[in-house]
Formats: C-alpha cells, sequence, structure tokens
C-alpha cells in the first residue's frame, strides 16, 4: 500500500460500508491496518464462511467498484499469482476469546 495513501483508503471503505454490501456479505466488522507499505484488512463475518461470502459477491457493481477505486494506493502482495480476493487471504493458525 502506498505510506501516504491511508486516508483515501478509509474514505473508499466507509462510503462502501455505508452501501448494501456489508450487509449482503454478512460482515460485522472491518478494520484496516498498514504497517512498513503493507496493508492488512481484518473483516468479521455473521458466521465461518467469509471467504465464500467474498467470493460470492465480488461481481456485484459496487464490490467491482471499490476494488477497481483501490487499485491506485494497493497492489497484490504477489501479482503473479493474483486473480481474486481469495489468493490474497490469511489463513488463521490460532484463535482465543474469553468465554
Amino acid at each position: 500500500m502506498d505510506p501516504g495513501s491511508h486516508a483515501e483508503v478509509a474514505e473508499l471503505f466507509d462510503e462502501f460500508d455505508r452501501s448494501e454490501l456489508p450487509q449482503l456479505m454478512g460482515t460485522r466488522r472491518r478494520e484496516l491496518f498498514h504497517y512498513r507499505g503493507l496493508y492488512f484488512h481484518l473483516q468479521d463475518f455473521d458466521g465461518e464462511h467469509g471467504s465464500d461470502a467474498i467470493q460470492q459477491t465480488r461481481e456485484h457493481p459496487r464490490f467491482v467498484r471499490i476494488s477497481d477505486d483501490l487499485k491506485p494506493f494497493i497492489e497484490a502482495y504477489d501479482p503473479v499469482t493474483w486473480r481474486s480476493p481469495k489468493d490474497a487471504m490469511a489463513t488463521r493458525f490460532y484463535h482465543w476469546e474469553d468465554k
């Protein structure tokens, strides 16, 4: 991520999160982080199948628009292998929460 663009990226997501898409996807919370040129996007969903929700809505016009709007600010971590958002998703290897 372009280090100076965090305000623009936040603004794009603010607009996106006021649309119908978060509800359609079952998004409960979104947090964006940046660290030394890297961009981290934490998204919590209603259920355990958040990656499926993203895949199901990735052709929605509003999803396509935010993807295009983000291109000047965020590039794929590995452009050679990136084909869809699923290609950039981390795999959780530990979870803890207070019961």
